[in-house]
Formats: structure tokens, C-alpha cells, sequence
């Protein structure tokens, strides 16, 4: 059958670019294809559920900027759609004098990103939060909580409502650019053919823009994000999400509290290098994952560059006594019985030969296709802006303008 976009990917990115061209191109045939029988079963099934306001970016930074407005267009989509939300807030706490020190620094970004922030005091600390310790703290008023499952479920039905059709259960195992157009064939031995294809495979990205024929230069490295959910009799342990301030020195931001939109509240979390992109249980181990991971020269030097903190990350994965310490420190209340039930998502982390850990936008992209090999946190915040930045790239290839491999 024939398309005029194919959209590789069930998740929230997928969904949000088929969205927007249905809006861009009314008249288009849209089809989106998902290996699995669910959308958003994924990254975006399994984080944390936070709208971010962006206060952690440069100020100027397409990421601060996509994150503004991605915080704004999910909420308004919430609001009209009528799926529940909360705008909670956050706070960032210091719990030591270097900490505190770096608080200043993220007064200034909050300021240059025009986020609306207060700086609270240790003893206004104690007021807002009872069970939460610290020297200070700033207070994020815009940051949110939601379910992005039941976001991606309500774009997925939109889109049935404009005449897109999504096909799940439908895995992808090669892909042909010839002429005027791209022709996909599937598991159960179909062909596809669409004048444009769009890849947003998130966690086997490289592997469907290596499918395609793309000069694909890195490696989708899964990074585990283990947390534990705190038992009900302390689901009101916090109003607000309490979030680190981050250091410098460190690739991931570090264990937190997060508040739930179904009323629970979770701890974590970590960032441990996994064996497998789609395991979430722990110990899961995929052979033809750990085959990419160690035959990647890049994973090496990312691992010499990052040893000491994946050491420590490692300890807090098999030892619940360290984990929990990271914990105390903003909770100082909280045992080892209260570390409930164990859960995780997967980061599907894009790393270059030379080792170094992508942090902004990768795209390949060639006349008929456009492939997201990286889409940085927040990624589920910023979905939509997102999706009209591909959509601008997806209408610029097609109009025969630059294309290539592309890190923004």
C-alpha cells in the first residue's frame, strides 16, 4: 500500500510528528508502525511522568527553549483533552555548602529562561516539607506531573479520528530508498512504500537508520533508570517533587522524589548501564545487545571516561542500603521497608565513536527520510515542538535541501 509519510515509532515522539503532519498535510496518508501490541510501551511508558519547566538548560539553548514550550502545549493538550495533570512544582534542595553554591548559578538560568522560581531558606524549607532536610532550596512553580501513557493512548485515537492508521505488532526489518520513494517491509513479509518515512524508534534507533542504508556513527547504549515506589502510608511524605541539584561532573542528574499522578511517590532514579534495551526486569540480558555494546569502541572509552560514577551507580543498583543513603539525604525519614516496589525505565543514550555522550538532537537524514537517533531529555515534555522541528526538517528534505547527518 502506498503512504505519504511512514512513521517508524509508537512513542510519544512518533505519535506527536504523525499528529503534526496530520495537521501540516490534511490530505496526506499517514501510517504509523509500533513492533509492539501497545503504544508508549517504552520510554515513554516507563519515565517518571514530569512535565519539566527547563530550568536546568542554557539559557538560549534550543533544549531550554523546546522545554518552555513543550510544557505549555502538554498541558494545553491535557486541558483539551481532558486527561488529568498536576502542576505541583518543584524543588531543587541543596544539602550541602557546594550545593548551595551552585544554587545561585541556576537563580541566573532560571532568570535568562524567564521561569518563574522563588529561593526558599532552610527554615521555609522545613515549612513547605516537613520530611525533607536541607540548607535551601529553589522552588519550580511550572514543573507538572502526568501520565504520558495515556497521553500517547489520546494522541493514537486523534489520529484514527484524522484517518491515520497505526499498526501495532508490526516490527520492521528492512528499509529501501529508491527514487521518489521508501519501500518497508515487515515481519509478516509485507511491503510498505511512502513517498517520506520518519524513524522515531527511540531505543533501536540506530538499528532501523542502519536498516535504511545510513552512515550511522554511534550506538544507542541503554542506561537503566532503577527506582522504588514508596508503600501508600506515605504517599503524602511530599508535596512536591524534590529534585538534586545537579553537578557538572556527572552525565546523569541523580536520585530523586517524584509524586505520581495516580497518588503514589517514587524514589530514584539511578542511571546503571544495562544488558538489555527492552529488559526491564532487573539482571535482564539480551545477547545481541551486549554484542553491540562491547563491539562499539565508543562504549569503551565512555566507560574508562565515566568508571568512578558507574562504580557508584552499580553499588546503589545491587546494594538497597547505599541506594537508600542517596535517599536520606533529602529524606533522612525513610528505611530500608519503605523502598517498595522496584521498577525501571531505559535511556536510550546515543554515544559517538570517540566515546562522548550526545546531549543534543542527532538526526540522519537523507531526500526521503528522516531518522531520530537522539532525542534528548525531556523528550516527553517536549514532544510536540519537537515534532514540528522534524516536520520542518522532514519538509526541507523533501524539497531537496540539505541533508546528512546532523547534531543540533
Amino acid at each position: 500500500m502506498n503512504y505519504t509519510y511512514c512513521v517508524i515509532g509508537g512513542g510519544i515522539v512518533g505519535l506527536a510528528t504523525a499528529l503534526e503532519l496530520t495537521e501540516r498535510d490534511p490530505g496526506a496518508r499517514i501510517l504509523v508502525l509500533e513492533k509492539e501490541r501497545a503504544v508508549a510501551t517504552h520510554q515513554t511508558g516507563h519515565n517518571s511522568g514530569v512535565i519539566h519547566a527547563g530550568i536546568y538548560y542554557q539559557p538560549g539553548s534550543l533544549k531550554a527553549g523546546l522545554c518552555r514550550a513543550g510544557a505549555e502545549a502538554t498541558k494545553a493538550f491535557c486541558r483539551d483533552n481532558s486527561i488529568p495533570f498536576e502542576t505541583c512544582g518543584k524543588l531543587l534542595v541543596a544539602t550541602n555548602p557546594l550545593e548551595l553554591e551552585r544554587l545561585a548559578g541556576l537563580e541566573n538560568r532560571a532568570r535568562d529562561n524567564d521561569i518563574s522560581f522563588e529561593t526558599v531558606s532552610a527554615v521555609r524549607l522545613r515549612g513547605l516539607e516537613p520530611n525533607i532536610a536541607g540548607l535551601g532550596a529553589l522552588l519550580v512553580h511550572a514543573t507538572g506531573i502526568v501520565d504520558y501513557r495515556k497521553v500517547c493512548e489520546v494522541m493514537a485515537a486523534k489520529l484514527a479520528e484524522r484517518g491515520a492508521e497505526i499498526r501495532l505488532g508490526t516490527q520492521v526489518t528492512a528499509i529501501t530508498e529508491e527514487g521518489q520513494s521508501v519501500h518497508i517491509r515487515t515481519q509478516d513479509g509485507g511491503t510498505v512504500t511512502a513517498e517520506m518515512l520518519v524513524g522515531c524508534a527511540g531505543l533501536q534507533s540506530d538499528r532501523i537508520a542502519r536498516l535504511a542504508g545510513m552512515d550511522v556513527r554511534h550506538r544507542i547504549v541503554p542506561f537503566r533508570g532503577e527506582y522504588y515506589t514508596l508503600p501508600r502510608a506515605k504517599s503524602n511524605i511530599v508535596k512536591h517533587l524534590i529534585y538534586p541539584v545537579p553537578d557538572p561532573d556527572l552525565p546523569f542528574l541523580g536520585i530523586h522524589l517524584t509524586r505520581t499522578i495516580d497518588g503514589r511517590v517514587t524514589v530514584g532514579p539511578n542511571a546503571v548501564l544495562g544488558f538489555s534495551r527492552e529488559g526491564y526486569k532487573k539482571g535482564s540480558t539480551n545477547l545481541s545487545d551486549v554484542a553491540s555494546l562491547v563491539s562499539h569502541p565508543g562504549f569503551w572509552r565512555m566507560a574508562r571516561n565515566n568508571l568512578k560514577s558507574g562504580i557508584s551507580e552499580f553499588r546503589n543498583s545491587l546494594l538497597r542500603r547505599h541506594y537508600l543513603e542517596e535517599c536520606r539525604k533529602y529524606c533522612p525519614s525513610l528505611t530500608l521497608d519503605d523502598l517498595g516496589e522496584p521498577g525501571a525505565g531505559i535511556r536510550a543514550q546515543a554515544i559517538l565513536d570517540d566515546g562522548t555522550l550526545v546531549h543534543d538532537f542527532l538526526f540522519l537524514q537523507s531526500q526521503r527520510m528522516l531518522h531520530v537517533c537522539n532525542a534528548p531529555s525531556p523528550a516527553a515534555t517536549s514532544a510536540m515542538p519537537i515534532a514540528s522541528m522534524i516536520v520542518d526538517r522532514l519538509v526541507g528534505a523533501r524539497e531537496g535541501e540539505g541533508h546528512g547527518n546532523t547534531v543540533s
